[in-house]
C-alpha cells in the first residue's frame, strides 16, 4: 500500500470508530507510539506496547460521545491528521480532547505515530 492508501485507510477506520482494526490492519510490529511530554505512557515501542498503550486509554474512558477525524495530508511517506474526540473520563468529567496526528509508513506499515495535544494536568 502507499502512503496515500494507508492514511485514507486510516481516517476510514478512525472515523468509524474502529481504532482496534486499524491497529490490527496497519500497524508494523516494530511501531513506535510517541505522547507528548507529562502525558501516560510517553513513548512505547513495539505492537504489543501500543495495545497496551490503547487499553489503559480506554479503561480510563467511562463513555465515548463521538468522534472526528480530517481527511490526511500526505507527503512522502508520512501523514497528518486531526483528531477530535468527545468523551467521558472515570476521573475528570466530559471533555472534548484535540490533537494533531503524525504517522509515519514503511512498506504499507505504519512504523511511527506521535500525537500533539496539551496534556491534562494530573493530581
Amino acid at each position: 500500500m502507499t502512503t496515500q492508501e494507508v492514511a485514507d485507510k486510516l481516517v476510514n477506520y478512525c472515523r468509524q470508530g474502529l481504532f482496534d482494526e486499524a491497529m490490527n490492519d496497519l500497524y508494523a510490529q516494530n511501531i513506535e507510539s510517541i505522547e507528548p511530554k507529562g502525558a501516560p505512557m510517553e513513548r512505547v515501542s513495539g505492537f504489543d506496547e501500543v495495545i497496551k498503550k490503547a487499553e489503559y486509554f480506554n479503561n480510563m474512558v467511562s463513555e465515548f460521545h463521538g468522534n472526528e477525524v480530517s481527511d490526511p495530508i500526505v507527503a512522502d511517506n508520512f501523514f497528518s491528521c486531526r483528531m477530535k474526540m468527545d468523551a467521558t473520563f472515570k476521573q475528570g468529567g466530559r471533555q472534548s480532547m484535540e490533537e494533531i496526528c503524525l504517522y509515519q509508513v514503511e512498506n504499507g506499515k505504519i512504523v511511527k505515530e506521535e500525537f500533539y495535544y496539551t496534556p491534562v494536568p494530573s493530581a
